[in-house]
């Protein structure tokens, strides 16, 4: 048994947040501590009456005065992109033949998909990402790394192969059949084995026919527990040349309303152009729209709808979409998700920013019963937050008052360096660096 107990500032959210002064949304204290047991959070709560719960062995690790939160949750990414971000100017299309596709060509090389594995979930952890929703490439060499790597760290990460049969080069095609055959191997392969869980993949109906949408209905109806994500409504262009292929579609989402693609387990990134039938059917479906605020910036694709969103009832989420989002980091892309808003007059505020990356995305990816909580009985996914990690930072700190400013500070200025720490399955993350810095926390053993 090992056994650990946190010491620091708790926040952890109840439910999504109706203004700055609703308190009962979100569990804030003071002098908190979180004792965690074996990957599982076993209690959280006042420092000195969780402390008395510990056995007397257990290491206290105080992160005071730093906040300690649910590890962030990113729910749209692209694994074989890591070397694509940060390609200049184009649109997605465009983007998508000149600098995408070629990179991903390369990961059918088993070595070269391992390699980038490990740097990829280098770079979550360092920016307090604990579990992600990763696009891999169309080759199952490239959804092995993916998953091996994530069991060797123990994190709880969502992944698939996209299945693409047109437009696209011939390294990356498959067909209807092998798309299916392939997918079938390693959902049978990975989805539950540890905490693995699978995404059947259809890239977006530009790259697949009919017929391999009709393959990944078949997936769905096999596997209704998987996870189904692809794009929806980025790019006008995308859009119309979708409505091109699929001439009897009444709109962009009916192409995968036709094919059962719907659903409180669908994840449609982007989300952007979307008319009121669609909103409609997706909140009907429970379906969720995914807002990618950095990429939908970088690429020049348009402004995403919160409020209009809420208002019809659509479950929403939000994500980093690296490698046409430009950071890693939640806190980059809440910055970037607040100034799309205010362009569109709708306040993001920060108490829901950070029920979004924590409870807000476990809910719509239907885990808020493991993951996005301190919650006891819950996978000791966690993140520990310095508002001072900068000198711009710390500067701003000095007039910050209250919860609500502080971590609106952490959105707009934070990044990697604001990471003290990032927690998976209960085991630090980050602490040779932190070592090798001398600012790794005190660790001692209760009195």
């Amino acid at each position: 048994m090992t056994e650990t107990l946190l010491r620091g500032r708790l926040l952890s959210f109840r439910d999504v947040p109706q203004g700055a002064d609703d308190t009962d949304s979100y569990l804030y204290i003071e002098d908190g501590g979180v004792l965690m047991r074996d990957g599982v959070i076993v209690a959280s709560g006042d420092f000195g009456q969780i402390h008395a719960q510990a056995a007397l062995s257990t290491a206290v690790v105080d992160h005071r005065p730093n906040l300690i939160l649910p590890g962030f949750i990113d729910t749209h990414i692209h694994f074989p992109q890591a070397q694509v971000i940060a390609s200049w100017g184009a649109k997605l299309l465009d983007w998508l033949n000149t600098y995408t596709f070629p990179m991903e060509a390369e990961f059918s090389d088993a070595s070269h998909a391992k390699r980038i594995a490990s740097l990829f979930y280098d770079e979550l952890v360092k920016h307090g990402t604990t579990t992600a929703v990763a696009f891999c490439s169309v080759h199952p060499e490239s959804v092995d790394a993916y998953f091996d790597e994530a069991e060797k760290r123990n994190m709880r990460m969502i992944g698939g192969k996209v299945m693409m049969d047109r437009n696209a080069p011939d390294g990356l095609l498959d067909t209807p059949q092998t798309g299916y055959d392939q997918s079938l191997s390693l959902i049978e392969k990975w989805h539950g084995q540890g905490r693995a869980l699978y995404a059947i993949s259809p890239r977006f109906a530009i790259t697949s026919t009919p017929e391999q949408l009709e393959m990944s209905q078949a997936l769905i109806e096999a596997y209704p527990d998987c996870y189904i994500q692809t794009h929806l409504s980025e790019n006008r262009d995308e859009i119309d040349f979708t409505l091109s292929l699929y001439p009897e579609a009444s709109d962009y989402l009916n192409v995968y309303e036709r094919y059962g693609l719907l659903g409180p387990r669908s994840l449609f990134g982007h989300s952007i152009y979307l008319n009121e039938r669609e909103r409609a059917a997706m909140a009907e479906t429970g379906s969720v729209a995914v807002f990618c605020p950095t990429s939908n910036l970088f690429l020049g694709s348009g402004l995403y709808d919160k409020a209009t969103f809420d208002g019809a009832g659509v479950r929403t989420a939000i994500a980093t979409d690296v490698g046409g989002g430009t950071n890693y980091s939640m806190l980059r892309t809440l910055d970037e998700g607040y100034k799309v808003l205010q362009l569109s007059n709708q306040a993001l505020d920060p108490l829901m920013s950070f029920y979004w990356i924590t409870l807000g995305n476990a809910r719509a990816l239907q885990l808020d019963d493991k993951i996005g909580t301190l919650d006891a009985g819950t996978e000791a996914d966690i993140v520990v937050l310095n508002c001072r990690s900068s000198s711009a930072m710390a500067l701003r700190a000095e007039r910050v008052t209250t919860l609500r400013e502080e971590l609106f500070l952490l959105q707009t200025l934070g990044d990697d360096r604001s990471i003290v720490e990032t927690y998976v399955s209960g085991t630090p993350q980050l602490g040779a660096a932190l070592v090798t810095t001398g600012l790794a926390p005190r660790v001692a053993e209760p009195a």
